[in-house]
C-alpha cells in the first residue's frame, strides 16, 4: 500500500464515528479536528494545484535544492520526523470551511493528489524533483507522497488525542 492510501485510511479511521460537534470541539488554544482537517485539506489542494501547474508547463518546476533543503528533506521525509512547533504556511491556515464539506472532500482530494502526482511522475520520471515544497524545497514524487504521509500522521495523532480528551 502506498503512502497516500495509508494516509487516507489513517484519517478515515481517526475521524470514524465523530459527529460535527465532536469535530468542532477543542481545548483552549488548540486546533479542533475540523481545523486540523481543513489544514490538511488546504495542503492537499495546494499540492494538486502545484502538480497541475507542472503538467501544464510540460516540465518540472522545482528549483535546484540548497543544502538547507536537503537537510530539511532528510529529517522530514527521510527520517519521518516533523520538528517542533512550526507555523503552517498561510495558504494552509484555516478559513472556516464547513466540517461537512471537509468530510465529503478530503478523501477525493487525496485521490486527486495521488493521480496528479502519478501523472507528473509518468511524464518526468520518479527521480526528478518536480515542484517545491514551501518549507522543504524541491521534492520528487515519492518524497511528496511520503511528506504527506508524515505530515498527515502527525495530525492524525493530534486528532486521536482530541478524541481521548487530551
Amino acid at each position: 500500500m502506498d503512502y497516500l492510501q495509508r494516509l487516507q485510511q489513517a484519517i478515515e479511521s481517526a475521524i470514524s464515528g465523530m459527529t460535527i460537534e465532536d469535530l468542532k470541539r477543542h481545548p483552549e488554544g488548540k486546533w479542533s479536528t475540523a481545523e486540523i482537517l481543513e489544514h490538511l485539506f488546504l495542503s492537499y489542494t495546494a499540492t494538486v494545484k502545484g502538480f497541475e501547474l507542472c503538467l501544464t508547463a510540460g516540465k518540472p518546476l522545482a528549483r535546484s535544492p540548497r543544502l538547507k533543503d536537503r537537510l530539511a528533506t532528510a529529517i522530514a521525509v527521510g527520517a519521518g520526523y516533523l520538528p517542533g512547533k512550526r507555523q503552517a504556511p498561510n495558504f494552509t491556515r484555516q478559513r472556516g470551511l464547513a466540517a461537512e464539506k471537509l468530510l465529503a472532500e478530503i478523501g477525493p482530494t487525496i485521490l486527486a493528489m495521488q493521480q496528479v502526482i502519478a501523472q507528473c511522475e509518468a511524464r518526468h520520471g520518479s527521480r526528478i524533483r518536480l515542484i517545491d515544497h514551501p518549507i522543504l524545497g524541491p521534492l520528487t514524487s515519492r518524497q511528496w507522497r511520503k511528506f504527506h504521509w508524515v505530515h498527515g500522521r502527525h495530525h492524525v495523532k493530534q486528532i486521536l488525542r482530541l478524541r481521548e480528551g487530551n
